[in-house]
């Protein structure tokens, strides 16, 4: 999906890099030109994301970053300014879900814990990417179909996502003046880990019901698959997006348009 050369001699960062949409976004990153420093935390397996930059000859930094955690991102900034000199672009990518309960029976400390990383999180990576765009840049990031709506027992996950949306559309207006553009995704259910845990411990036949219970509210009748918001958020980082900012953009199969 990723056009060759499109992205020539960028430098990209992406959060939450080693599994998922973040990185199969990597690696597309890496067919299209970009270097790429790569974001997860400690422990994480990085051999996928390294085969896949090594196949296309492009350069990769892993980095162990706790992205809710501010003296993370000064390491974050400091690889970035002695490997590459800049930035070109980001995807803060990184999120949880956290328990599907009801209002009343929310634990505070899941509330707290999603809050931190999927929004504290992305406030702190577009701080880092400012600091590091010295001509223009594209920084993208993850929001949800549940940042555009509603729902039940996902209650801090819609309000971060939520939460996305209105960081982006204030970081879009105020970097303006310095061609930075930002632009936040709106994902409806992707085939990733994290759409996998709701599987956990269920037989075949549950698992069955409820993907075809998930694939009835979209249009299109299926999950998405991770390259397929990758390939969106390619769009995003490169010029053929060159006047789009502030935007929230749904891919979700037609979720949102009915």
């Amino acid at each position: 999906m990723a056009v060759e050369g499109t992205l020539e001699g960028k430098v990209a960062l992406v959060t939450g890099a080693a599994q998922g949409i973040g990185l199969a976004t990597a690696v597309m990153l890496a067919r299209a030109g970009a270097n790429v420093v790569a974001l997860d935390l400690p422990g994480a397996n990085w051999e996928p994301l390294r085969n896949g930059c090594a196949a296309v000859g492009q350069r990769l930094e892993t980095v162990e970053c706790d992205v809710a955690d501010e003296a993370s991102w000064e390491q974050v900034t400091g690889v970035v300014r002695r490997t590459f000199g800049r930035l070109d672009i980001m995807f803060n990518n990184a999120g949880i879900s956290g328990p599907s309960r009801a209002l009343w029976d929310y634990p505070v400390a899941d509330f707290d814990k999603v809050m931190l990383i999927n929004c504290r999180g992305v406030f702190l990576g577009m701080k880092c990417a400012a600091s590091l765009m010295q001509s223009g840049g594209s920084i993208i990031n993850m929001s949800s179909v549940s940042g555009l709506g509603g729902g039940r027992f996902l209650l801090a996950y819609n309000a971060s996502k939520h939460a996305v949306i209105g960081m982006t559309k204030v970081a879009a207006v105020e970097l303006a003046e310095r061609n930075i553009r930002v632009n936040a995704i709106c994902p409806a259910m992707t085939e990733t880990p994290m759409m996998l845990s709701l599987e956990a411990g269920k037989t075949e036949a549950e698992i069955a019901a409820l993907r075809a219970r998930f694939a009835a509210m979209i249009p299109l009748a299926r999950y998405a698959q991770p390259e397929e918001i990758g390939a969106v958020v390619l769009f995003l980082a490169s010029d053929a997006s060159s006047f789009v900012t502030g935007a929230a953009l749904p891919v979700d199969g037609g979720l949102k348009a009915q």
